[in-house]
């Protein structure tokens, strides 16, 4: 009984998550196309500035509306010309006709910036599908380095524990001291902890790709190792055709010069508020009217009709329209001067990613070689220290710089990797 509630207890966590799922980077990307929170939030978004291009749209057009009364009314100042006061009770149903015929560019204005709020959205998923694809892209190469780094981190445990083995079977042969011994039990030891941390690394990184990707319940893992990239997209070779071509893909940019059209219509609309306007007005329906105070009651009913074109000309309004313009052009402005600030952003977002797209590769480069120096060192070493040539000590150093040189290499890779996308985000055409 006490076993069968050990392995309850095990089973526990493995039962409150679903299954792994493997998954290829570009399968990852996929994934998060379709669930990721913040390009649900952009398609939101796009269905908001519908709904504004509609609000603004119906301005436009015939407005109708079906309007009811009943009223009772007594009136005693007819009394003073000899009449009596009667009481009226009166009832009617009127269907009713709104058009704006002319309103000095107002609601022209305001339908064409509505129709550049559609255009924006659609600047606005393309920003939110870009993040997704620099954030999924350097958490999958996360979690194949933190793999990579738990490789390592017990390959040199286990190289380890085959040394003190070793030194074991020496001190049995008499051919090595105890201190040999305590030495290599010492080194194994000292191994443990950087496996348990990597092994930790590795489940926070597929954690947080998980997040990324919203997979619920199920976990989630990456296919294969982390490798050099092969092929894919030609970058370019001066930071100043990255800048160009930045200026003219980036969805922040593009976002922005979208709004700038839009300010200026506001600019139309705030003028035209002390500008004339005509307005048809019509309505048709039937009126009941009853006289019964005093008797005799009298009651008569009929159609009842009227239209006519309104002119509206607000020509003074405490120059409320000029504060309105000035405000608004205060912001077209505003407008103007972010665009200029978001292009100098975007240039030096640009060199700082050539920089480091540059010095990742040169790390690579220069690291490629050094792993496998460091394999021949370890060799040269343990081959030494079996002939008896070559002291522990040298044999420990030339296993600390190859694991150095690999988990250097890895890292670098992994750098090389996330510079690659982040370079084709700066400049605006990452998964384009």
């Amino acid at each position: 009984m006490k076993l069968l509630l050990i392995l309850l207890v095990l089973a526990i966590p493995a039962l409150s998550r679903g299954e792994t799922k493997l998954v290829t980077l570009d399968q990852a990307l996929a994934i998060a196309g379709e669930h990721n929170r913040d390009i649900e939030k952009a398609r939101e978004y796009a269905r908001y500035v519908q709904g504004k291009y509609i609000e603004e749209r119906a301005a436009a057009l015939p407005q109708l509306s079906l309007n009811g009364a009943g009223s009772l009314a007594k009136d005693g100042s007819n009394q003073l010309a000899g009449l009596p006061a009667q009481r009226q009770f009166g009832r009617s149903v009127d269907v009713t006709l709104t058009q704006p015929l002319y309103t000095w560019g107002k609601l022209s204005a305001a339908i064409t910036a509505a129709e550049v709020g559609l255009k924006t959205a659609d600047e606005q998923l393309r920003l939110s599908r870009h993040a997704v694809q620099r954030e999924v892209s350097a958490a999958y190469f996360n979690v194949q380095l933190a793999r990579e780094l738990h490789h390592l981190a017990r390959e040199n445990r286990d190289q380890k524990q085959r040394h003190l083995e070793e030194a074991t079977r020496k001190l049995r042969a008499g051919i090595a001291t105890d201190y040999d011994v305590l030495a290599a039990e010492v080194a194994v030891e000292n191994s443990r902890p950087e496996v348990i941390r990597s092994e930790n690394a590795v489940r926070l990184a597929r954690e947080q790709l998980r997040f990324l990707l919203v997979m619920g319940s199920d976990d989630v893992d990456t296919v294969g190792t982390l490798e050099l990239p092969t092929g894919g997209r030609l970058l370019p070779t001066q930071s100043d055709e990255a800048v160009r071509i930045a200026v003219t893909h980036r969805p922040e940019l593009a976002d922005l010069r979208l709004r700038i059209g839009m300010y200026d219509q506001l600019v139309t609309i705030a003028a035209a508020e002390n500008k004339p306007r005509l307005d048809l007005k019509a309505g048709a329906g039937w009126h009941w009217l009853s006289l019964n105070d005093p008797p005799p009651a009298m009651d008569a009913d009929g159609a009842a009709w009227s239209a006519g074109v309104y002119l509206t000309f607000p020509f003074f309004d405490g120059y409320r329209t000029d504060g309105k313009v000035a405000q608004a052009k205060s912001e077209l402005q505003t407008k103007r001067i972010e665009e200029a600030r978001l292009r100098d952003d975007i240039a030096l977002e640009v060199r700082q990613a050539d920089f480091a797209h540059h010095e990742a590769t040169e790390i690579v480069t220069a690291l490629s070689g050094t792993v496998k120096q460091a394999e021949r060192l370890v060799q040269m070493a343990e081959k030494g220290y079996e002939l008896g040539v070559k002291i522990r000590l040298e044999v420990d150093d030339a296993q600390l710089n190859l694991l150095q040189a690999r988990s250097n290499l890895v890292r670098a890779i992994r750098d090389l990797r996330v510079a690659e996308v982040t370079y084709l985000w700066a400049m605006g055409v990452v998964g384009e």
